[in-house]
């Protein structure tokens, strides 16, 4: 009878054990699927109206990543993207964001096309940023790997103009 107690014991410490997350004391989140490998400790929205909603309510701007799991460009971004700490650190305090792998209906998040990766800017107003963009004249929101400091350039452009604007 004591083994039978023990072992329903030991089996309820084991599931409860995984099925409890672990939150780490340094303060690290909970990595989410709506990440894609684009920043595990990023809280995105899942949805471009959520996103548009919490951009609003939190007077921040929204930063909207298009991308393809199996684009060879986006997979490489997305690896200089998630390893950049300053890039990181910024959309956490500082940003909305949300990344998607299909196209919304609306048509203000595609001004010059439907290519990935593509990275665009909204401000809490649910303004699209067309004056923030990338360095190519064909592809104006088109960013590289090469291009993340631009890209971390455009970000404090963002919160610049919100300031500025509000």
């Amino acid at each position: 009878m004591v083994k039978a107690v023990l072992s329903v014991v030991l089996v309820l410490v084991v599931i409860s054990s995984t099925i409890a997350k672990y939150i780490p004391k340094t303060g690290k989140r909970i990595p989410q699927t709506l990440s894609r490998g684009w920043g595990d400790q990023l809280i995105w929205a899942q949805t471009y109206e959520e996103a548009l909603y919490w951009s609003r309510s939190r007077n921040k701007p929204l930063m909207v990543l298009f991308h393809l799991e199996d684009c060879p460009h986006s997979q490489a971004l997305k690896k200089v993207f998630s390893e950049n700490n300053e890039l990181q650190k910024t959309l956490d305090e500082d940003f909305i964001v949300l990344n998607l792998v299909y196209e919304t209906t609306d048509k203000h998040l595609s001004p010059d096309g439907q290519y990935v990766p593509r990275i665009l800017f909204v401000d809490p107003s649910m303004t699209v940023r067309a004056d923030i963009n990338g360095r190519y004249s064909n592809r104006m929101y088109a960013y590289e790997t090469a291009d993340i400091n631009l890209l971390i350039s455009n970000m404090q452009k963002a919160k610049k103009l919100l300031k500025a604007e509000l």
